[in-house]
């Protein structure tokens, strides 16, 4: 048996309109899965491949948004709770800026993680969590983004201890730096951008692509039914050099 198919299993991946959760959310419908992505906006509002998704409108920092999406799903295998966002300018560094991304990137979360281990343990299903390189160091301009990507590196751990005996593995990912929206602002910056360039040893921004792996194994029973707890660094090596 593929150790890749995911036929008839069910997928969850929330910011999956764009970015790197487009491109997971491809890639376990290419190999059998029903997927459904969420985002902010309306689907029409996407210029990203959307074609054989199951598209929600979701704000993960709205409680009442997210028991609703966790009503309307009846049967789930896989979630990926890879929404987020960051607020920039020192916005993070004012109360209501801060509370909002704990919000979304990790209140809205543990919400989701909640409402569907009941769905999850019915199919001995998993989590990963897309966390961050920022998980590991200090964020200078967004304390509220590294201080939640840090909590849920340890979120990851607790869950999986807890969920273990549900049969749920629980797992996550720390992309480094790809170019997605969420970092159009350093790639723009050509100083910026050639820096993390020089840092990371294999010489490149990563691609959404990139995390496409780390994501089908850590959701495939045969190559990771015995790993939980774990967040896969997934940075170019951009960690390694002090």
């Amino acid at each position: 048996m593929d150790a890749l198919d995911f036929k008839d299993r069910r997928v969850l991946i929330t910011g999956g309109t764009n970015g790197m959760g487009n491109a997971m959310a491809h890639a376990f419908r290419e190999r059998g899965a029903a997927v459904t992505v969420t985002g902010t906006r309306p689907a029409e509002s996407y210029d990203s491949n959307l074609q054989g998704l199951d598209v929600r409108q979701l704000d993960a920092g709205d409680p009442g948004q997210v028991a609703r999406l966790v009503a309307s799903i009846e049967r789930l295998d896989i979630l990926i709770n890879n929404g987020g966002m960051v607020l920039y300018k020192g916005a993070e560094f004012e109360p209501e800026g801060f509370q909002r991304v704990l919000d979304v990137n990790l209140t809205g979360v543990m919400q989701l993680c909640t409402g569907f281990r009941p769905k999850l343990a019915a199919r001995q299903g998993c989590i990963i969590n897309v966390s961050s390189l920022a998980a590991f160091g200090a964020v200078r301009g967004n304390p509220a983004y590294g201080a939640s990507k840090a909590a849920l590196v340890n979120l990851t751990k607790t869950l999986a201890v807890v969920y273990a005996r549900d049969q749920v593995r629980v797992n996550g990912i720390a992309p480094g730096f790809v170019q997605t929206n969420i970092t159009q602002v350093s790639q723009d910056n050509e100083q910026i951008s050639e820096a993390i360039v020089q840092k990371t040893p294999l010489r490149r921004w990563g691609q959404p692509e990139d995390m496409v792996g780390p994501a089908l194994f850590l959701a495939s029973t045969q190559l990771a039914g015995f790993v939980t707890g774990q967040t896969i660094l997934a940075d170019g090596g951009y960690s390694l050099q002090v």
